[in-house]
């Protein structure tokens, strides 16, 4: 059995969050380009050879990709586009328009459908936080341009992360276990020729998308809420009193809070990003393949190479595997690299090109050699922060607190998060940097070392991608007294103007660690006193601070039973989700 999977991430600008857009468009080739051009059609690769080989039903859409190959040259179309030598694409066409006045009493109100307190658009993730505000009493609505399903491929998670959903009380612990499809133990970080570091429950369940999803979509339907499927946006209009939703089958919907949860390819993201360029993407292919006995570990990120040309550019490969659910002997592993979009960047061909080259002495010709990376994606950050956006919203909506300065305290800044940026940074592969091709293994080795010499309290958060200022100050001064040597070249890779950037970041997280934990503790008690206007600003900006400072993490016992942990069925959970904290 194989099945092909390949993607592109964006991660975040340093100063918040954010997406971007894609526009294709063909350079064609001219002179001896155009006959090399040819050539590489009469001459198909091996990508394209073994793709087309392969029989599929569908394709896997959202953070798993897609597996054809001609989804594979779409992207690759888009990935040039970004990377031309354009600094930014044309402006994208406008989808969000204000409209002055009052929806009630505009010409089109008698034609809305249907109206809601809230209405997300795009359902795969976005059925989690719909079912959350559901549970809270709200009237709400989802929009999803094709069927609400989830892929079949699994999503890792830790159980504490998982949990996550129990406590906010839209699924029961019981509908959890059901959800699991594979459980595997230890995990690895491991560095080519530098030494292995393990650790336990860390990205080391996978859950079926197809299985929790549908446990979602009929939770979200008992509560009365409404998905309207196969249809897409084509039109928002914001009036005064409402956020009207014009879909391309015609219909209208009304509401009084729209949820954008449509990722990358969001039309509303283009819109606020005017067509800007990302400033860093990391480039994603892999594949499921069946036939590995031994099959019972994971790694959290290894790196089986130092850097090396691909194209015109360099990259540094990483590799994820982990234990499908499909089968006992089944594996799914991807190869993964950070690059920032420029002129020459490597294409998702020429890196699966390479992946058919790596993948056998990586995964065979190492007796531990199953892989599954840090995670940054959507799943694990949705769990946490959950709880956090349904009760913002929630009081938003109850005080009537929906305009902007308001609703843009549920996405504060947080220091910890625009810290990350140097991280991705380092372990990108530039020309330009003139250090070793070895570094960024040395880099990470000799990170991952000290952090597991500090212990779990340092290693664990880091590994489910939260950044704390305490461990990170600590790691740092560890690698200063073990490695002195290698700081130039971190000077080098990531370039001074960076480096000052982050060290305003990295001052703010130490500022909001200081703001948790010492001004928190005095505030909160006297929040509830406050007028409800003040009392929604100030619960968000505590949450700010908690979740800035990476001190919503909790270091807790994966093992322990409902009973120990105060959660019965799930069933008291979800009778007090209805009221605030």
């Amino acid at each position: 059995m194989m099945a092909l999977q390949f993607k592109l991430e964006q991660y975040p600008p340093i100063c918040g969050g954010g997406s971007f857009s894609y526009y294709p468009f063909a350079i064609p080739p001219i002179g001896r380009q155009r006959n090399q051009s040819l050539q590489a059609q009469a001459l198909p690769s091996r990508t394209q050879r073994i793709m087309e080989s392969i029989s599929v039903s569908g394709e896997v859409g959202g953070a798993g990709g897609s597996y054809s190959y001609d989804a594979l040259k779409r992207l690759d179309q888009l990935w040039s586009g970004i990377c031309s030598a354009q600094t930014d694409v044309l402006e994208p066409q406008k989808v969000v328009s204000s409209v002055p006045g009052l929806f009630s009493q505009s010409d089109v109100a008698g034609k809305a459908v249907e109206t809601f307190d809230v209405i997300v658009c795009g359902g795969t993730l976005g059925i989690f936080i719909a079912t959350a505000l559901s549970c809270k009493g709200l009237r709400v609505g989802i929009v999803e341009r094709g069927v609400l399903k989830g892929r079949e491929q699994e999503w890792n998670i830790s159980r504490q992360e998982l949990l996550e959903l129990v406590e906010v009380g839209i699924i029961t612990e019981d509908d959890i276990e059901q959800s699991i499809a594979s459980i595997f133990n230890p995990n690895r970080c491991g560095f080519e020729g530098k030494g292995e570091i393990w650790v336990e429950d860390i990205l080391n369940l996978g859950i079926s998308p197809a299985k929790l999803i549908e446990v979602m979509k009929k939770r979200f339907d008992s509560l009365g809420g409404i998905i309207f499927e196969g249809d897409s946006v084509s039109g928002i209009s914001i009036y005064e009193d409402a956020a009207v939703l014009q879909l391309a089958k015609a219909k209208i919907l009304s509401s009084r809070l729209l949820i954008d949860a449509m990722g990358n390819f969001s039309p509303v993201v283009k819109q606020i990003r005017r067509g800007k360029k990302p400033d860093g993407v990391c480039l994603v292919v892999g594949s499921c393949c069946r036939g590995f006995k031994d099959n019972s570990t994971s790694d959290v990120i290894f790196s089986s190479s130092a850097v090396k040309e691909v194209g015109e550019s360099e990259a540094h490969y990483f590799w994820e595997a982990f234990p499908a659910g499909s089968g006992p002997m089944d594996r799914t592993s991807y190869m993964f690299t950070y690059v920032d979009p420029h002129p020459g960047c490597p294409k998702l061909e020429e890196l699966l090109e390479d992946y058919w080259d790596l993948m056998p002495n990586y995964q065979f010709g190492d007796a531990s050699g199953i892989q599954s990376p840090v995670s940054f994606g959507g799943f694990g950050s949705l769990t946490r922060h959950l709880g956090r956006l349904s009760a913002g919203i929630y009081e938003a909506i109850n005080g009537d607190l929906l305009d902007s300065n308001n609703l843009s305290l549920l996405n504060p800044y947080m220091p910890n998060l625009s810290a990350s940026w140097l991280f991705q940074r380092a372990m990108s592969a530039k020309k330009e940097s003139n250090v070793s091709p070895d570094f960024i293994n040395e880099l990470l080795y000799v990170n991952f070392r000290s952090m597991q010499r500090l212990g779990d309290p340092v290693l664990r958060p880091f590994l489910q991608d939260v950044i704390q200022f305490g461990p990170l100050v600590k790691t740092l001064g560890l690698v200063m007294i073990t490695k002195p040597l290698i700081i130039p070249s971190i000077f080098k890779q990531v370039g001074v103007p960076v480096l000052l950037d982050w060290s305003g970041h990295f001052f703010m997280l130490g500022y909001y660690t200081f703001l948790s934990t010492f001004v928190d503790p005095v505030i909160r008690p006297l929040v509830n006193a406050v007028p409800a206007k003040m009392k929604y600003k100030w619960r968000r900006q505590l949450e700010a601070w908690q979740y800035g400072s990476g001190l919503d993490y909790k270091m807790s016992n994966p093992n322990t039973t409902k009973a120990e942990r105060g959660m019965g069925t799930g069933g008291e959970a979800w009778a007090e989700s209805k009221s605030l904290p």
